[in-house]
């Protein structure tokens, strides 16, 4: 069956350069809640891996962020592990494994995905494009071919992003 319907145009993307063992990014939920409450389907929202050598679990976290979204549960797996980066940072990969649990998931599944590595290149993808980019911290965003740098400071991002999206989708109205 065709539709023949004008296309609608394509949401404005916003990248975030992130990592779950980052309590800047922690700080950094609320506005991204915000952001998807305010424009939902209007504004395209990835998360995009950038574990940071300091943090010693972040590789692994990464990892089962992506095993979290191939079960269905990315979004609501991310947002429980910011929550709890402490817990993170002492008990590494059983805490991972424990809130797949939590949520639900399959822990096996996570426990086999962390051992047999399945989702490294997806990771290393992301951290290589933030690389080329300029990305040296997390949370970095991207949206209209402008970088904010989210680790110096949270101080009015939200709003800048705002501004860039709305102005995007104006232009693509």
């Amino acid at each position: 069956m065709s539709d023949s319907s004008p296309a609608r145009p394509a949401a404005p993307v916003l990248d975030v350069w992130y990592e779950l063992q980052c309590s800047d990014c922690r700080t950094a939920l609320d506005d991204l809640r915000a952001l998807r409450a305010r424009y939902g389907e209007r504004l395209e929202l990835r998360l995009r891996h950038f574990p940071l050598e300091k943090h010693k679990h972040a590789f692994a976290a990464a990892q089962a962020a992506e095993e979290a979204a191939a079960q269905g549960q990315g979004w609501p797996y991310v947002e429980a592990v910011l929550g709890r980066v402490e817990e993170l940072d002492r008990e590494g990969e059983s805490f991972l494994i424990e809130v797949a649990r939590e949520l639900g998931l399959d822990a096996e599944e996570f426990d086999t995905a962390l051992i047999d590595g399945r989702h490294i290149l997806i990771v290393d993808a992301d951290q290589a494009e933030g690389k080329a980019i300029g990305v040296t911290g997390t949370p970095t965003y991207v949206i209209g071919g402008e970088r904010l740098d989210g680790g110096k400071s949270q101080e009015g991002l939200r709003e800048r992003v705002e501004e860039i999206a709305d102005r995007l989708l104006t232009e693509g109205a």
